[in-house]
């Protein structure tokens, strides 16, 4: 086996942080679908090299997040259609369910975690419900807030179900579910469907039922997919 040298593990680190910056700017919406992501720019700004920056974009294309053309570089990937946003959810029920089902396995340590990782949503949500009900654009910091508190219920499962493989395909998931959202600007419009369906997720655990505990984290997935999809009007 050859040897690891030091200069390869600091050029992966370098690698990675640059990786987490620009999936991070992603996120944030800091950039449009279809805007194009200049290597020489992004590298100015994170006061690196190009290198770093060209080997974290060929990652993030993996993602689904961002798309290369010949000659014309990199660019912000378009929001998912339709046919996109239906194999985006076959993956998700089918990795949830997984997990939900190794989790079921200790139904009383997920369901204490889950507890507390619901309160956190319930509490991100009222706000964003508030600001609905004021008639104001819900701030983008508190989206973010909603949206993570959200992915956070779902990851106590992964973790719990103590499958490392699983938890890595679910991140990767859960960048591509970030382009599902990257069409919403006045904050999330299913705030009370997810919390009630989060809370029979929760009450699934707490019973103790293995197949109550999958059949709601199923209903859950499927209806977000239906919201979803309905979202995207008689589109592609």
């Amino acid at each position: 086996m050859s040897a690891v040298h030091k200069g390869d593990i600091d050029r992966r680190a370098l690698r990675d942080q640059v990786y987490d910056s620009i999936l991070q700017m992603l996120m944030a919406g800091e950039v449009d679908p279809g805007e194009r992501l200049s290597i020489e720019n992004i590298a100015r700004e994170l006061e690196v090299s190009p290198t770093p920056v060209r080997e974290a974009m060929v990652h993030l294309e993996r993602t689904g997040l961002v798309t290369r053309e010949a000659l014309k570089g990199y660019r912000v990937a378009p929001p998912l259609n339709r046919r996109q946003l239906t194999e985006l959810f076959d993956a998700r029920l089918m990795l949830e369910e997984f997990a939900a089902a190794g989790a079921s396995q200790d139904a009383v340590g997920t369901a204490a975690s889950l507890a507390a990782a619901h309160d956190h949503h319930v509490r991100t949500a009222e706000q964003v419900i508030r600001a609905h009900e004021k008639g104001q654009h819900v701030p983008l910091r508190l989206t973010q807030a909603y949206f993570r508190a959200d992915a956070d219920f779902h990851a106590v499962m992964f973790d719990h179900a103590g499958n490392r493989y699983l938890i890595d395909m679910y991140a990767q998931l859960d960048a591509l579910t970030h382009r599902m959202r990257q069409a919403v600007h006045s904050g999330p419009s299913d705030v009370r469907e997810a919390v009630d369906e989060h809370e029979a997720i929760l009450r699934a655990f707490q019973e103790g039922s293995a197949s109550a505990i999958v059949e709601a984290v199923a209903t859950h997935i499927e209806r977000v997919r239906q919201r979803a999809i309905g979202e995207l009007g008689t589109g592609d």
